[in-house]
């Protein structure tokens, strides 16, 4: 599956404990109560949820406005209300990150010491290529190791990110274990800021620990939203690093176990008030 770069798609992740963006939070709107459903949602039905965050009637508009001009909805006019839908583009983002939430896991035990290495070298004048390619590579859990060489533990099909980009002509990429001098721990610290990782980790554990939510979230629909925000900027930011090599206080476990816990809780009331305000609308294939 060729998918878009999510990093760029969503905006560059938010500081670890600051409030996510309008769009992040819409993004994540639709994945849990829209993807795989077929269906759109009225704009009035989506201003109505969003108000349970806090999030005024103009900043909806406006990020239903500018995620349709970026290919993330779709817009459907039925008599005089406007619906909106994700775009397979959308979905393929969100998809990938329901893997990330539900599948992948926050902790990395099952490293079998493999590195995939990816060279490049883009001409000064293709700053944009060379965005859109960092961007697909973060994502993808890669890390600047130096000029031009980037690293990923584990084996990562780059294949698909040279040929959506253009750019197969321009990239070596390499699966291998590190070598003496090298070691994995070092190695680690260098391609990837670890203390900015942990940190997200325990601002998430700060933000929603204790029994506590954001006061910006009214209800488990609004708590709801705002956790899986949380977590999956928290996963976008995560390349998913060996735990063998990190700190034996590494808080990525604790706080996923702590997010899975409260998503049980909060996911049958989120449901109920779903139902209950949202317009949903199935356009023609």
């Amino acid at each position: 599956m060729t998918q878009p770069a999510p990093t760029a798609e969503t905006g560059p992740p938010t500081e670890p404990g600051s409030p996510p963006r309008p769009q992040s939070l819409m993004l994540t709107f639709f994945g849990i109560h829209v993807l795989g459903t077929g269906t759109a949602l009225s704009s009035a039905s989506v201003i109505d949820a969003f108000a349970r965050v806090d999030v005024g009637e103009d900043a909806v508009r406006s990020t239903l406005t500018r995620m349709v001009a970026r290919g993330l909805l779709e817009r459907h006019r039925r008599g005089r209300r406007m619906y909106f839908s994700l775009t397979p583009r959308a979905a393929e983002v969100l998809a990938d990150g329901e893997e990330r939430i539900h599948r992948t896991g926050a902790v990395n035990r099952a490293w079998d010491g493999t590195w995939t290495l990816v060279g490049f070298s883009l001409p000064e004048s293709w700053r944009r290529e060379r965005h859109d390619l960092r961007s697909r590579l973060v994502w993808a859990g890669f890390g600047p190791l130096q000029n031009g060489l980037w690293v990923a533990p584990g084996r990562v099909d780059v294949a698909p990110i040279a040929a959506e980009l253009g750019l197969a002509d321009r990239i070596r990429a390499f699966h291998g274990e590190a070598a003496a001098p090298t070691e994995a721990g070092p190695l680690l610290r260098t391609a990837f800021d670890v203390d900015a990782i942990a940190d997200g980790y325990r601002a998430f554990l700060a933000r929603w620990g204790a029994g506590a939510a954001p006061a910006e979230a009214r209800d488990d629909l609004g708590r709801l939203l705002l956790l899986h925000t949380d977590w999956l900027d928290l996963v976008r930011r995560d390349p998913h690093l060996p735990a063998e090599h990190l700190p034996a206080d590494w808080p990525a476990e604790a706080a996923e176990t702590l997010f899975r816990e409260l998503s049980a809780g909060f996911e049958p009331g989120a449901r109920r008030i779903a139902e209950e305000i949202l317009d949903r609308w199935e356009p023609e294939a």
